[in-house]
């Protein structure tokens, strides 16, 4: 018997899980808690498991980065959804319109159903799992697609799911771009898809015939403004973190800076410091991660040798300098940069920033709303007036303000883009209703003045509609 392929079992495994789901539409609290709580050890025991296959696939990740980005995160959003899943779980009542008294509103927070999960290469745990923990918690069934740029983390991650979970509960299926393609196109009741803006603008048309809700977690060129108020020697540390954590191949990194006028050089002196403190080597050091592919590193090359071409200053921020072939790439900043340059027109996904200098708060406002909005947006100063100015005039998915990256961590908090950066957003209670029906629910009293309205129309109904439009 010939097996099935990738696309064949995606389809068997929708058909079981949505099977499970009308046999059990409402799992109680007891078995999300112990789904979630098998989550949580599969984490726990094959931690180290996790971080030698992510390793493996990028060439060289740094176990630290993924003890803390990735199963560090997810520990926290477990801990926080089980604290706070029942009230969650509670149905609502909300208010009731005087004219309808003393009928009643119900609002029942119940699972959708199946939740499909497109994760990338990037983080490819923390963004198989973050949003199966959400669908979990709502009472849900997940099927995930990891990404196929990170084969050793898929392998395990199908193993390790197979091991602690039923197909009809949680299941992984693998395979390369035209299961992606076939996966996206299924009849899922809300699909997460994390990735380029180019390829959710596929997902988005593959969902469209069954009408799929999305969760688009996109990406784009996310600002990070240093101020004229801001002490640059305390912030530098924060911006290189944030710029070199994954070697900048993270949604969220600060993508360029806008720093005042004549202090682009100042502030690429000052990273630099900073850089080699955390970074003394970069070829020989397993605290600084690779480039995913030999593909993605020759794409960071050539924005910079485009730059370089066009008149930009390329100012290396180490000086360990990686020898051909290498999949690391060192980090380097780009002054005098223009719009017709690459580097200012994608997102770079990479150890490379852009530093663009600015007259002042309006005019880095009016740099920003100039492209896509942004997933992140970042802001380093003291100057309260200036902040609010920026704050009220962008639309950004998420900002941190004084560091970078920290917000996604934020579990009180929804994580999503705008725009071309993404629509829709989880974490934490906003995860749990963007895998819920809300649905609300008119409860009628047999005291209901409402056949008041009822024909033969007249004096009675002519009054009641003036009293309804009063009191509503």
């Amino acid at each position: 018997m010939n097996a099935l392929t990738p696309e064949a079992t995606a389809a068997s495994l929708l058909t079981a899980q949505r099977a499970a789901h009308g046999a059990d539409p409402t799992p109680d609290r007891a078995v999300r808690i112990d789904r979630l709580d098998r989550i949580a050890r599969m984490l726990d025991e094959h931690a180290a498991d996790f971080v030698q296959a992510i390793s493996q696939d990028f060439g060289n990740r740094s176990a630290h980065e993924t003890l803390l980005a990735e199963v560090g995160v997810l520990s926290t959003s477990i801990t926080h959804t089980k604290r706070h899943l029942r009230g969650w779980m509670k149905t609502r009542r909300p208010g009731t319109s005087l004219a309808y008294l003393p009928a009643s509103n119900r609002l029942m927070r119940q699972p959708l159903g199946v939740v499909g999960v497109v994760s990338p290469w990037n983080y490819p745990l923390q963004l198989s799992i973050g949003p199966a923990i959400g669908a979990v918690a709502a009472g849900n069934r997940v099927l995930i697609k990891p990404s196929e740029l990170a084969p050793a983390f898929a392998a395990l991650l199908e193993k390790l799911v197979a091991k602690f979970f039923k197909p009809e509960e949680i299941a992984v299926v693998c395979g390369d771009a035209q299961l992606g393609a076939a996966f996206c196109a299924l009849p899922f009741d809300h699909l997460v898809f994390t990735g380029s803006t180019a390829v959710g603008r596929k997902v988005a048309a593959a969902a469209a015939p069954n009408l799929t809700p999305l969760t688009l977690e996109l990406g784009g060129k996310s600002p990070c403004i240093i101020d004229r108020s801001a002490d640059l020697k305390a912030i530098a540390p924060r911006i290189a973190f944030g710029k070199l954590m994954n070697a900048g191949q993270t949604c969220i990194a600060p993508d360029y800076l806008l720093v005042p006028a004549g202090q682009g050089a100042a502030v690429a002196q000052a990273l630099k410091a900073e850089v080699a403190k955390m970074y003394p080597t970069i070829e020989s050091n397993p605290d600084y991660t690779a480039i995913i592919s030999p593909r993605h590193r020759a794409r960071l090359q050539q924005l910079v040798d485009d730059a370089k071409a066009q008149g930009a200053t390329i100012v290396p921020l180490s000086d360990d300098a990686t020898p051909p072939g290498s999949r690391k790439f060192a980090p380097v900043a780009v002054l005098n940069t223009t719009p017709a340059m690459q580097i200012m027109q994608e997102e770079i996904f990479g150890p490379l920033l852009p530093i663009v200098e600015v007259s002042g708060t309006a005019e880095a406002i009016a740099r920003i709303n100039a492209g896509e909005r942004p997933l992140a947006l970042y802001w380093f100063g003291s100057d309260g007036a200036a902040r609010e100015q920026v704050l009220r005039n962008t639309i950004a998915g998420g900002v941190t303000i004084n560091d970078c990256l920290w917000h996604i961590g934020q579990e009180s908090q929804p994580f999503g883009g705008v725009g071309a950066s993404g629509m829709g957003a989880y974490h934490g209670e906003h995860g749990f209703r963007a895998f819920s029906k809300e649905k609300p629910v008119f409860v009628q009293s047999s005291l209901s003045g409402i056949p008041l309205l009822y024909p033969p129309y007249g004096r009675v109904f002519a009054f009641m509609l003036k009293l309804i439009r009063f009191i509503a």
